[in-house]
Formats: structure tokens, sequence, C-alpha cells
């Protein structure tokens, strides 16, 4: 099954579970009529909408790229997120005005041994949802699916804590604890909205993703070949969970057409292996100088016109630049120009 197929699967599940626990927690507000279940309730509501959202730009994702979008329809997930984001965030100022009429405005609480029983059941479901979809998104790399997990996970710890308060008044009868414990995991929930808002537009922005960067620069070091001279003009950009990445390889010059094929060929089977099946790679190939001979490792080369004097680390720096690397100094100061 294609990645894009299994994240739409699991939203499914995820819109499904939506909906069954609003149901759950707006039973278990009309039991008890507490603020912080209420709280709870009303967030579901953003669940579940921005799991029809998310649903839907999964369902757009996975359409096959076309004239009018030739690098495929990922973007959809950004601009779900950054509803989900903004969802959530709204959610929480909805709490915060709700937490703050009910400290002024307290009401009596009832039935809560069965609140406490319903609302432990949707943590649970929760969680463990939340934790799948997270798990895949990331495996994936769809910021959509892995934005419902987060979200899913953050509904779970607010409800944690909801779950503290209703029990803290059960044993001590002091009802104010009800609003003060929606006010304070309302912070929470803005928090999360913020962090899943920014990726987004993050996301949009085609913003570089400084850690997915740093892991492929260090897998890059750790497997290149001696064939490898060099490796500059690194460009990833994420559309939903396909990578489209572009870089300059330089390999040594006398390698005809095929062999230089068969290096690029090992470079992408590397990255698929470390980074999924889901991209796209567009290499240049250069043919390597003689400037280039102090930093080439390749220690039968036929054409060796200098000795080699220093191994380049590939850095996100570096590798980023788009002139190939020189060393100037045989004590390993990099040159690079051109």
């Amino acid at each position: 099954m294609q990645p894009q197929q299994q994240n739409f699967r699991i939203q499914r599940w995820v819109v499904m579970l939506a909906c069954l626990l609003f149901v759950l927690k707006v039973l278990a507000w009309i039991l008890t009529r507490s603020v912080s279940i209420l709280t709870d309730a009303l967030e579901s509501t953003v669940n579940v909408v921005s799991g029809f959202v998310g649903l839907y730009s999964l369902y757009v994702a996975a359409k096959p790229r076309d004239t009018d979008h030739p690098y495929g329809h990922g973007k959809a997930e950004f601009l779900s997120a950054a509803v989900e984001g903004t969802l959530i965030m709204i959610a929480g100022l909805i709490i915060i005005y709700e937490s703050i009429w009910h400290i002024f405005n307290p009401q009596p609480l009832q039935q809560l041994d069965w609140g406490i029983a319903l609302i432990s059941v949707t943590a649970i479901l929760n969680y463990v949802m939340g934790a799948v979809a997270i798990s895949k998104g990331k495996k994936n790399q769809s910021l959509a699916l892995e934005a419902s997990g987060r979200h899913l996970q953050t509904d779970t710890y607010t409800t944690l804590g909801i779950l503290l308060g209703i029990a803290l008044i059960r044993f001590t009868g002091q009802q104010l604890i009800d609003p003060i414990m929606a006010l304070l995991f309302s912070v929470i929930i803005l928090v999360t909205g913020y962090k899943i808002l920014r990726r987004s537009l993050a996301g949009i922005m085609d913003e570089a993703d400084l850690e997915l960067l740093q892991e492929m620069v260090k897998m890059l070091n750790r497997e290149r070949p001696p064939n490898w001279t060099d490796l500059h003009n690194l460009r990833v950009i994420k559309y939903g969970s396909v990578l489209h990445i572009d870089c300059h390889l330089t390999v040594p010059w006398y390698l005809n057409v095929h062999e230089a094929h068969r290096e690029i060929d090992t470079l992408s089977a590397l990255i698929k292996k470390n980074f999924g099946n889901s991209i796209e790679l567009f290499v240049h190939s250069d043919g390597c100088m003689p400037f280039s001979c102090p930093i080439c490792t390749k220690q039968d080369c036929p054409v060796r016109q200098h000795p080699f004097q220093h191994r380049v680390e590939w850095t996100v720096e570096n590798i980023l630049s788009d002139a190939k690397h020189r060393l100037a100094t045989a004590t390993g100061v990099l040159d690079k120009t051109a």
C-alpha cells in the first residue's frame, strides 16, 4: 500500500474516533455539568471538524500529479494542518472564556463518578489513536496526519488534567478547582495549536527543514563511496509526504555516462532506504577538476594531479552551497569558489 493511501486510511479512523469521543464527552457533560468536561467537549468539536478537513486534504494529496500540478498535490496537507492549528487555538480561547466565566459564576456539579468513567475511556482511546497517527505521519512524511495525532494526544493530556481536577473536587468538595484546571490546560491547547500552525506555514513557504537536512547530511557522510568527490547545491522541498531533492554530485571526470548514472542510482537508493520511497531526486552530475584532487579520497585514481590532503566533512552549510568545494591549504581550510 502506498504511503498516501496509508495516511488516508488512518485519517478515516481518526475521524470516526473523533465523532465517537465527542458523543461520549457531551454525555459526560450532561451528567456532570462540569465546565472542564464542557471545554473538553468543545475541543472535540475541533477534532471532528479538523479530522474531516485532514481527511479531505489527504485525499487531495494522494492524487497523482497532472499538468496543473506538476509537483503533485502534497501542499494540501500543509493547508489542512494550518486549519487544524487555527481551530485548536480558537478552542483554547473559548475554553479560557468559559473558565473565567465559571470562576465568577460557579455551578454545582453532579454524578462525578460517571463523568470520571466516561472521560477516562476517551483519554485512553485518544492516546492510542494519536500514537498510531504520529508514528505513521513521521514514517510517511505526512504533516497532516502527524498534526492529527498530536492534536489527539494533546486532547489526552488535557483530559487527564480534567480527570485530576474532577477527582480533587470529588474528594475535597472545592468546586472552584473545575474552572481553574480548565484555564490551566487551555494554555497547553494554545501552545499546541501555535506549533502546528507554525510548521504548516513553514511547509507552505518551503522553509528548510534543518532537522531533516542534518540527518540526511550525517547519513551521506557515513555512506559516501570514493567516487563521490563532492556534493553541493542540495535542496530539499516537502510536498506533503513527498520529498523533492535536487543536488550536484561531483564524480571522476573520466566516468562515462552509464558509470556516472550508476553513482546517481546509488545516491537515490541510499536516500530512499533512509527516508522512505516517496522521494523525487534530481541530480546534476559534475566532472571533477584538478582543484578537486586534494579533497578526493579515491586511492586508485589513474589521473590524479595533486596528492590527497584532506577529506571534506559535509555539513548543512557547505552542502547547501552552490559552489564546488576546494582546499585552499593543507590545513583543511575550505575555499568555496566555483
